[in-house]
């Protein structure tokens, strides 16, 4: 029995603005779909079959939620990977794997795995703790410059900082962490990578991404990238590497730093739909999200090709604000051709938030840019 207009049922952990389109598709499909979030306000509530309020951290509340569901899979990394283990015992299918989730949650354990498989990545060492990091700086172990990444819990540019000095120690938490070389970047680019049940396996063409110079997010993301036919092959056959080393199921966005010598280095992965292919909504055959879920059924995937070039904008809260939500200037936005913006049904604001993303569509990728560039002058998420 398929999964069209049966009782047949998708579950989510996290029910953020990514569970929020993963929706649009099993809508369009009508897929029964479940959704477990902490937030009883979760832009996924709305347009979900059942929407449960609990904690994706808490390994009871995950498997009595997954046992009611046929196929569960994620919209965020941070979920109890125990309890997904049981419930793959169980028979409920998992994607991607509970084995798969458990690696990538610890940034350190991520490089691990890079270096154990052989794929390229920045050099970098492992410290259990602060202390042991300043004990390292200490006997010269390691000198300054480098970039420290909290090993849990990073997300959207928080857990990584450039340490410079003694001083910038002192803003880091104290837990596990690693030094990572700081990399002479060139550009910092990714290709999301989707395999299915069967294990077909299709690549996305490289995204090229823009960050804010202060929150560390990503601000702009181009696609295509703007890099050389030889660049753009040795990012897809690293990409798919990577897809072949965690034998994933569904979506792997992996991004990659492409250094000033020409060379390309893994940075991190994240099994899940990805801000950087939001893109693919307006201005590919198939969506990221429509693709995630045609590998969860085992569907044949979908081209990947570009309809069109596109650019993606976040739209996040203003500096200095914080409350209800007011999107400024929209109607200017509107008015554009090619725009299409996406609000996430957040109610409320504050600095840096995520609070949806616009797609400029246009058959030039410059003059995209450009319009990005005025979207992102032009509309302001403020608090009233």
């Amino acid at each position: 029995m398929g999964y069209f207009s049966t009782t047949k049922t998708i579950g989510i952990l996290g029910g953020g603005q990514l569970g929020k389109m993963l929706l649009n598709t099993t809508r369009q499909w009508d897929i029964n779909t479940h959704v477990l979030d902490p937030n009883n306000l979760a832009p996924a509530r709305i347009g979900s079959n059942a929407f449960v309020q609990g904690d994706l951290m808490d390994y009871q509340t995950v498997i009595d939620f997954g046992e009611k569901v046929d196929i569960l899979t994620i919209e965020i990394e941070n979920v109890n990977a125990k309890a997904l283990a049981y419930l793959e015992k169980k028979g409920v299918q998992v994607y991607p794997q509970a084995a798969v989730i458990e690696i990538i949650q610890n940034k350190c354990r991520q490089k691990e795995f890079y270096k154990k498989n052989s794929i390229p990545t920045a050099p970098f060492q492992l410290f259990g703790s602060k202390e042991t990091l300043k004990d390292a700086i200490v006997r010269g172990l390691i000198s300054f410059p480098f970039v420290w990444k909290s090993e849990s819990m990073g997300y959207d540019g928080y857990g990584v900082k450039i340490i410079r000095s003694n001083q910038d120690l002192e803003t880091i938490n104290g837990g596990g962490c690693m030094a990572e070389d700081l990399v002479n970047i060139e550009k910092e680019i990714g290709v999301i990578v989707c395999r299915s049940v069967r294990g077909e396996t299709v690549n996305y063409p490289s995204v090229e991404m823009e960050f804010h110079p202060t929150s560390n997010q990503v601000e702009y993301v181009l696609s295509p990238a703007r890099i050389s036919k030889t660049i753009e092959k040795k990012a897809q056959e690293i990409a798919r590497q990577v897809s072949i080393a965690y034998r994933h199921v569904g979506l792997l966005a992996v991004e990659l730093f492409l250094t000033k010598e020409g060379e390309i280095w893994v940075n991190e992965v994240a099994p899940r739909p990805h801000n950087s292919g939001h893109y693919s909504i307006e201005a590919s055959y198939t969506s990221q999200f429509e693709q995630h879920i045609r590998a969860l059924l085992n569907l044949p995937l979908g081209s990947t090709e570009n309809k069109v070039s596109g650019v993606m904008v976040n739209l996040v809260g203003a500096q200095n604000h914080q409350g209800l939500v007011h999107y400024k200037n929209m109607e200017h936005v509107l008015g554009i051709e090619g725009v299409y913006p996406h609000i996430y049904g957040k109610k409320e604001t504050r600095p840096f938030r995520k609070m949806g993303h616009i797609t400029i569509v246009n058959k030039n990728l410059e003059t995209a840019r450009k319009i990005a560039e005025q979207v992102k002058e032009t509309i302001e998420v403020i608090s009233i």
